[in-house]
């Protein structure tokens, strides 16, 4: 299956239905499927050939879905950057993958005008918004035909490229073919069940692996999407959820509590059929409390990383009897624990989970080594079967159980930060010295970046002045939420830099 043809085929069904909604538009599958041809059309007019990136910087919106799915009938693969990327990070991102084309606001180019120039690469940009002439979006679809093209991509190929943080600070292209993300798409639907009937309401970014498998279930089945751009303000999404009779709403614990701050009981939710959590693993004291404000919901605890989208879910009707679990594997794959030599322990054990199935990522863009460290051989010629790097206990009636992350990886409202990435931003200020970066447990954010700095004598910086600093070349999730400044740092014996000690010292206060 060719990941264009879910809109295809669910145009050719239900041609008149209403596909997405964003703000004021709704669009219907017929009209997305215009717009997108419109689009690959343009984007081969620039002259693509199969297999280019064509990154896509935008909001949630219907842009941004129209974006993904013409990248993929030109036959190229689609590079999903989050908009609040900023200009050194997106230049990295479009340099390391090559990038062809990059579809962004206006504004967004404007921003990221100095950041953009010299990309050898880069043939093309298209601005979407109110403007109108040569590299404009209205220019680019205007003059094109809406007739569909021919398939220029096999299964295999590259669909998709998203960069996730490594504990190394270097971001890592994960590597998804039409293979890997439509049998993904298929378990999804599968487990949760999804009928064309469904409205599903998302807050999740497009460029986030979790908003990703939003989209595709939703547009599998024939259904609805309701993309909003953020949870920043609780009460409109609420209205919207009860106003659009959603059926499906994606939450990470974040977006749970702050779910919980509000009175449910003003809202009509009949309509909600099941809540899903993936992104962090939701505190069972939430769950009862969700299960208890919205008892006729079904609660969908997961787990997943980018280089699977999804491995695990927690049945609801397991919800109240485990709900520290983040359940068995979902439908066509196969899960298992193993020790560090690579061999299956029993259940009651503990070790790195491994995933095996189609849904597995092809490797890291251009990372051989990282790849083959994740990726091992399968039972099967050409099968890799993907190390997560994430401990899980197993236990007596085989349901799985988070423990913990095997870097140091700081998940905090269901983003990834690299503490690297954070320090080289500190470390690039003047008058700091030395730096080091932990994530704090956190009831809202489930982990909350926090800084340790030493500044250099004499330096006259605060706290303002650091996380201003951090504003400028850092996405908001990864701001640090809070700075403390030490005369020193803690070290281990060999010298190194004692992140446990730091990690005490929060704690204790």
């Amino acid at each position: 299956m060719l990941l264009g043809s879910l809109l295809e085929e669910s145009a050719q069904r239900t041609p008149d239905k209403a596909a997405l909604v964003c703000g004021e538009r709704r669009a219907t599958y017929a009209e997305l499927e215009a717009d997108s041809n419109r689009l690959a059309h343009a984007l081969l007019a620039r002259a693509l050939a199969p297999g280019e990136r064509v990154a896509v910087c935008l909001d949630n919106s219907s842009e941004a879905v129209i974006s993904i799915f013409g990248a993929w009938k030109a036959g190229a693969a689609a590079l999903l950057v989050n908009p609040g990327t900023k200009g050194e990070k997106l230049r990295f991102l479009l340099e390391d993958s090559g990038a062809s084309v990059l579809i962004a606001a206006e504004k967004k180019l404007e921003q990221s005008r100095d950041a953009l120039r010299g990309l050898p690469a880069l043939r093309a940009t298209i601005s979407t918004g109110e403007g109108q002439g040569p590299g404009t979006w209205h220019d680019a679809l205007a003059a094109q035909p809406t007739s569909p093209l021919p398939a220029r991509a096999s299964q295999d190929d590259l669909a998709c490229l998203l960069y996730t943080s490594g504990s190394t600070g270097q971001p890592k292209g994960v590597m998804h073919s039409h293979r890997s993300l439509g049998s993904a798409t298929r378990s999804i639907v599968q487990y949760l069940g999804s009928v064309p009937e469904d409205v599903v309401l998302s807050v999740l970014p497009l460029s986030f692996g979790y908003g990703l498998s939003q989209l595709l279930p939703t547009f599998q089945v024939g259904g609805t999407l309701v993309l909003e751009r953020s949870f920043a303000y609780p009460q409109l999404v609420l209205q919207r959820l009860a106003s659009e009779r959603a059926t499906g709403f994606a939450m990470v614990p974040t977006i749970a509590t702050m779910l919980l701050q509000n009175n449910l009981a003003k809202f009509d939710f009949s309509s909600l059929r099941y809540l899903t959590n993936a992104g962090a693993g939701i505190a069972p004291a939430l769950l009862k409390e969700l299960r208890a404000r919205l008892p006729h919901v079904r609660i969908f605890p997961m787990y997943g990383q980018t280089e699977c989208i999804r491995a695990s879910y927690l049945p609801p009707e397991e919800v109240d009897r485990r709900p520290g679990s983040v359940g068995k594997g979902m439908p066509n794959q196969e899960l298992w624990i193993a020790d560090e030599s690579g061999q299956r322990l029993p259940p009651g054990s503990t070790g790195e989970l491994v995933v095996r199935g189609e849904h597995v990522m092809l490797g890291y863009w251009k990372q051989p080594a990282a790849s083959a460290l994740k990726l091992r051989p399968g039972r099967r010629p050409g099968e890799r079967e993907l190390h997560t790097g994430d401990l899980f206990r197993v236990d007596a009636e085989g349901w799985y159980h988070f423990v913990a992350r095997k870097d140091d990886i700081i998940k905090t409202r269901g983003e990834k930060v690299s503490p690297r990435e954070v320090e080289n931003v500190l470390l690039a200020l003047e008058g700091v010295l030395t730096a080091a970066v932990v994530g704090v447990p956190d009831a809202l954010l489930g982990q909350a970046v926090r800084a340790f700095v030493v500044k250099r004598p004499g330096a006259e910086i605060d706290e303002k002045a650091v996380l201003r600093h951090c504003g400028k070349a850092l996405e908001e999730f990864a701001i640090p939420k809070k700075v403390v400044f030490l005369d020193e740092l803690p070290k281990t014996p060999n010298a190194k830099i004692d992140k446990q000690a730091l990690l005490e010292r929060s704690e204790a206060k």
